[in-house]
Order: structure tokens, then C-alpha cells, then sequence
């Protein structure tokens, strides 16, 4: 693990040692081709029954638009997400998150709060409800993230590296991700607080923003 990796996996650590989660998290690795891998640290459950999947490898770069021939690769932004999510672990939701970690190495993507990376496909496999295991549900609407902050503060580096940033991801519908497009991150967090959406379940309904 390089020296960056290093310091942000201590930082994480301390973090959610200070919330009351001193376990070990459990960490899976996912390789994309012509890519370094991305870890995704599982910490938890909290008081709350809340796991926390935080990617591990998105900062080792610091992040640049591939378009801005001024860029230095060197000192730009560096980043990390955390989604959070109660319950069990749902299948495939580890992939989905070092998806977003590596979009910057990937697709060139700058990471940043209220930013929307939109998958187009299910960030995990449909969820049975408790005490169900048949038929199968239906396919989980979720197919994007909406970046924001995170109470994770960030990570400062030696100089003169930039520190790196824990962004949230929140799971999002696609027609949330349509009203994130046409009114913006900020709008939508606000209708789900007037509507007294829980985000940290996996299988709430999609907001109906009005």
C-alpha cells in the first residue's frame, strides 16, 4: 500500500473508532483492466445497524480533467467515498462503489460534492424483504450516486500533495438523478427531507419530488 493509502487508512480507521466501531473492516478488492485496483473497507454496524463502504485506491491520483492541457498531476484533488446503508450487505454494492472510485483513473471524472455519477445499471442485486426469499423482488431502482460531504474530515498529506476529500455517495434513482439534473443536488436533498426519506435503506421507494 503506498504511503497516501496508507494515511487515509488510518485516518478512516481513527474515524470510526471515535463512532464506536473498533472492528476491523471487512475489504474486497475489485480489479478493472487497465486499471490499479480499488478496495472497498466495510466498518461496522454502527449503534444504528449502519455499515459504512469506503473506497480505498481513488486518491493514490490526484484527479484532473483530461480536457485542461494545464492540469498538474501531481497536486490536484484527491478523493475517497463513503456509502452508507443499513442492513446487510447487498450483493454487488462493492463493485458499484470502486466503479465510482475508479471513474477518475478510468473516465477522467473529477469527484466532487454534489456531483452525480450515474451508473445505468443497478448499483446492487434487488433486495428480499425480511422473511421472503421467493419470488424475486424487483430490480432496484438505484443506478446512481450524488456526491456530498462527508463528517469524515479530510486527509491532509505531506506537501505539497492536496489532502484528500471522503465524499458521500448516496444512492439515487433514475428519476431522482433526472431531478438532480434539472434542479440540482441541493433540491433534492430538500425533498427528501420533506418527505422523510430514509436514505440509508436500501429498499425505500424513489422520492417523488414535486
Amino acid at each position: 500500500m503506498s504511503d497516501i493509502l496508507a494515511t487515509v487508512r488510518a485516518r478512516l480507521d481513527e474515524h470510526f473508532a471515535g463512532v464506536g466501531i473498533s472492528a476491523e473492516p471487512v475489504a474486497a478488492s475489485v480489479t478493472f483492466l487497465g486499471a490499479e485496483s480499488i478496495d472497498v473497507l466495510r466498518y461496522g454496524p454502527d449503534r444504528d445497524g449502519v455499515y459504512h463502504y469506503v473506497s480505498l485506491g481513488c486518491s493514490r491520483h490526484a484527479m484532473a480533467d483530461p480536457t485542461d492541457m494545464m492540469a498538474d498531476p501531481t497536486t490536484g484533488p484527491r478523493a475517497e467515498v463513503v456509502l452508507a446503508l443499513r442492513g446487510p450487505t447487498p450483493t454487488g454494492l462493492a463493485r458499484s462503489i470502486a466503479v465510482v472510485a475508479a471513474a477518475p483513473a478510468v473516465e477522467g471524472l473529477v469527484l466532487g460534492a454534489d456531483a452525480l455519477v450515474d451508473l445505468e445499471t443497478p448499483l446492487w442485486d434487488p433486495v428480499l424483504p425480511p422473511g421472503r426469499s421467493a419470488p424475486a423482488p424487483r430490480r432496484t431502482p438505484f443506478t446512481a450516486v450524488l456526491l456530498g460531504v462527508s463528517d469524515i474530515g479530510d486527509v491532509e498529506l505531506a506537501a505539497p500533495l492536496e489532502s484528500v476529500t471522503v465524499l458521500s455517495a448516496t444512492p439515487i434513482t433514475a428519476t431522482e438523478a433526472a431531478w438532480v439534473r434539472l434542479k440540482g443536488a441541493e433540491a433534492m436533498r430538500e425533498a427528501w427531507r420533506v418527505d422523510g426519506v430514509d436514505v440509508l435503506n436500501p429498499a425505500r421507494p424513489a422520492a417523488q419530488p414535486r
